[in-house]
């Protein structure tokens, strides 16, 4: 994982130790089922964790990415979680993103992924030939470490775009064009910073949400043992198991039980 633009916070990271990097990378020790590796009383820990086991996705270039649901399932204490994030986002060690697959739905990246990501988006035009580049540089430069909120005004994306060079009506149509930036419905003069590439991840995030109830809602009692389910596979999501489990359990649509034999993953009832 090219993490060539490291944070300035990353005293955070517990003695400057790097991120570990996607699943791929890991070996068959580290690979801990879900169950071993379920619960967390840090949220930087699991965030850690969680990034290291984001499943690889073919055709897609994206970097690893947490949703907030995912971490109210494995630390218990949401009041916690919500504060560590907050302290994390003011520190400049993770960004937070507001997500169209619904109202709640929040992604979590770490600031050196996402700059990575710019940087991948900036290369790829590059090649085309595309003009106006250099408001990448800007963007990641005056925009990304002043601005943490997950939205910004356009008068103000301008006035801090403006730092780094003469901004033209151009140059944030590329920030929106390369996935950078989406325009809130309710206020066009207002945007959500996003996630380069995410588009059909997305996608796949709610048809997975919905195959994986349809699943448990067609078993006789609504359940079945996680470690039975985790080896399923989804024909609809190109993110794994873990991945949408971990996201049903925190938003409270599944829950988990003691069984004889370890947990079981059960449908809540409305």
């Amino acid at each position: 994982m090219d993490n060539s633009s490291p944070s300035t916070s990353r005293k955070r990271q517990r003695a400057g130790e790097p991120c570990p990097e996607p699943e791929s990378d890991l070996n068959d020790d580290q690979l801990l089922s879900l169950e071993e590796n379920f619960n967390f009383s840090d949220t930087l820990v699991a965030l850690r964790m969680m990034r290291a086991h984001f499943p690889r996705i073919e055709k897609v270039s994206v970097q690893p990415f947490i949703l907030r649901s995912q971490l109210y399932s494995s630390v218990k204490d949401r009041t916690q979680v919500d504060r560590e994030l907050e302290s994390l986002r003011r520190e400049g060690v993770l960004r937070t993103f507001k997500l169209s697959t619904g109202q709640d739905d929040h992604a979590i990246m770490f600031l050196d992924d996402y700059l990575s990501q710019i940087e991948r988006v900036s290369k790829r035009l590059e090649t085309q030939k595309q003009e106006g580049l250099s408001v990448f540089e800007w963007f990641k430069e005056h925009v990304i470490h002043l601005k943490l909120d997950p939205s910004i005004g356009h008068e103000e994306l301008r006035s801090l775009l403006s730092l780094g060079g003469k901004v033209k009506e151009e140059h944030i149509s590329l920030l929106i064009n390369a996935g950078l930036l989406t325009r809130q419905l309710i206020d066009p003069n207002m945007y959500w910073f996003a996630i380069p590439n995410i588009g059909s991840i997305l996608k796949g995030l709610s048809q997975g949400r919905k195959e994986l109830m349809s699943f448990l809602n067609r078993r006789k009692y609504k359940e079945m043992p996680m470690a039975a389910l985790e080896k399923k596979r989804l024909r609809l999501s190109p993110l794994d198991m873990r991945f949408h489990l971990r996201d049903l359990l925190g938003s409270g649509h599944l829950k988990t039980v003691e069984g004889p034999t370890g947990l079981v993953v059960k449908v809540v009832k409305d």
